[in-house]
């Protein structure tokens, strides 16, 4: 066992002294020592009860021989972060994440690791680690929050942000507003619908780095307590068998990631996470893979933003398995790629039933025929910008409208809540990219009052920065290259009329080559926003968004 270089000889006898101040017995000393990674957080709702979860994580370690050690792991809520300085610090937090674990496993010589995770970055962050490591694994998330009711109708914390719109155009009173806040988030849990905390949580299940139900199975359940067991078990299993991510995390597993989140209508962050960890991991996808899959992937489910179903009701139709399973019909899925389970993905979905079959449709009659998720080339993105198709209403897969420029999220929330964006415009929001936020803002907050305002169907927004899961209607980020290094977006100016053709997979301006280089040739690059700390040296380092905004091991 790797902890043995703590625990064994003569020479280790200092180190066996400070295991026993922890209370190790001869007994645990002989064991696999298992790190139990908790993000556990007061601040953020779907983190708030991991401690529960990690109490049963370390019973399951230790009914299976293993001897549980917990540590532990920063979260951001995107939630709380978004609109202001503290979403800048979001995406960023992912590389501090797979830094620390890193540090703290190589440090303490686990011979095993379990991630207890729940939210956006923090489920990448780990994944990332668990792929850098290389160690035995599995993660274990928190489980999504049921979802609330506002007078009849299933709502969730997307819906209070676009009531702040509804609000603005006199579609809503500021009482029901309270009302519909007071309801939207019932309790423990990452948010309910088809947001990237979800998505990542969902898409740990279709990598194989996941039980089934890891991403589904809602908070408040004891079927999430006992999953949570179930792992702790399965980490020992796993150490002892020596199976590893390398053996998990393979090119046919990213494959089948993709396909699921595209049969999902997964958050656009996937799009990021999955290229930094498969960068990790050494897999090369890139975003003509992404689109390739795609377009041979329909789209089965419609869950909120795109449609009115949340991940309890996922649950209720079989989760992912019933996904996969739907999935495996049409011969998508890589049948034989092995899980944490010790079992390949087919045989972990093998029996499974669709419940649901409102829920989950079948690959015979999908939403579409192909994926949730689309990548827009054009000369106004040359390597490429994203966006959830499936969460586009149908009159906004093309279009064409002149821009309306701004420099900074504040500035066009500023324009939209003041009523000055009109129909037909497309919202340009730049310098907020990985280097230019810096960290790469979500932008829920104009997103979400554009559709409360009803502009949803009539407005796009582009963008070098990114949207939440929660977001809907055309809204196209990861615009790369970015405006702070010079992308063609930075040459935009207000009336250059956009055109978007999300069917043909296409973004550009209607600007020929010379006026588009001259434009770009007067340009300069403003002065970074943040000049020390963190985000300077993030800044300094990060690469474009079409590489899954990874970090260079040297700065520039």
């Amino acid at each position: 066992m790797r902890s043995d270089v703590v625990k064994k000889g003569l020479e280790k006898a200092p180190h066996r002294s400070l295991l026993r101040a922890l209370g190790f017995t001869d007994a645990e000393m002989s064991r696999p020592l298992i790190g139990v990674v908790n993000s556990e957080s007061e601040i953020v709702p779907g983190h708030l009860h991991l401690g529960e979860l990690a109490r049963a994580v370390k019973d399951g370690v230790r009914m299976n021989g293993g001897v549980p050690v917990s540590f532990g792991g920063i979260a951001v809520c995107d939630g709380l972060a978004m609109g202001h300085e503290g979403m800048k610090y979001s995406l960023p937090s992912r590389e501090l994440i797979a830094d620390s674990i890193e540090v703290m496993a190589r440090a303490h010589a686990f011979d095993g690791l379990v991630f207890i995770t729940a939210c956006d970055k923090i489920v990448p962050g780990m994944l990332m680690a668990a792929a850098r490591l290389d160690l035995p694994c599995l993660v274990v998330s928190g489980g999504p929050m049921l979802a609330g009711n506002f007078r009849g109708r299933a709502v969730s914390l997307s819906s209070v942000f676009e009531g702040v719109g509804a609000v603005k155009a006199g579609r809503m009173t500021e009482a029901e507003l309270a009302e519909l806040e007071e309801a939207a988030c019932p309790g423990c849990g990452s948010c309910a619908g088809m947001f990237t905390a979800n998505s990542m949580n969902c898409l740990t299940e279709a990598l194989g780095i996941a039980l089934p139900g890891n991403g589904t199975i809602p908070a408040v359940s004891a079927a999430r307590r006992r999953l949570a067991k179930e792992a702790g078990m399965q980490a020992v299993e796993l150490v002892r068998r020596d199976l590893r991510p390398s053996r998990i995390m393979t090119p046919a597993a990213f494959e089948n990631a993709l396909t699921v989140d595209m049969a999902l209508g997964c958050s656009t962050n996937t799009v990021l996470h999955l290229l930094a960890i498969a960068h990790e991991a050494g897999v090369a996808i890139d975003l003509k893979l992404v689109n390739e899959i795609s377009a041979r992937t329909p789209n089965l489910c419609r869950l909120s933003p795109a449609g009115p179903f949340h991940l309890q009701d996922l649950d209720e139709a079989g989760g992912i398995p019933v996904v996969l399973a739907e999935l495996d019909g049409k011969g998508l899925i890589n049948r034989e790629a092995l899980t944490v389970t010790g079992r390949t993905v087919a045989e972990n979905f093998a029996g499974c039933r669709n419940r649901r079959p409102d829920m989950v449709r079948s690959a015979a009659e999908p939403y579409a025929p192909s994926g949730g998720l689309a990548i827009l080339w054009g000369n106004l993105a040359p390597d490429g910008a994203v966006v959830k198709a499936s969460a586009v209403a149908p009159e906004m897969m093309r279009h064409r409208g002149p821009a309306r420029v701004f420099d900074s999220e504040e500035a066009a929330v500023e324009a939209i809540l003041e009523g000055s964006i009109k129909s037909g415009e497309v919202v340009v929001i730049r310098y907020e990219g990985p280097k230019g936020g810096p960290g790469m803002r979500e932008m829920l907050t104009p997103t979400a009052a554009l559709a409360g305002m009803g502009l949803d169907r009539e407005v796009a927004l582009l963008t070098d920065g990114r949207f939440s899961g929660a977001t809907r209607g055309a809204a196209i980020g990861h615009i790369s290259p970015e405006a702070q290094e010079g992308g063609p977006i930075a040459a935009l100016r207000d009336g250059d009329l956009i055109e978007i053709n999300i069917l043909e997979r296409t973004l550009s301006v209607d600007l020929d080559a010379g006026e588009l280089a001259r434009r770009l040739a007067a340009w300069d690059p403003p002065a970074p926003k943040v000049e020390k700390g963190y985000l300077a040296r993030y800044a300094r380092r990060v690469r474009s968004a079409s590489t899954g905004a990874i970090v260079r091991d040297d700065p520039e």
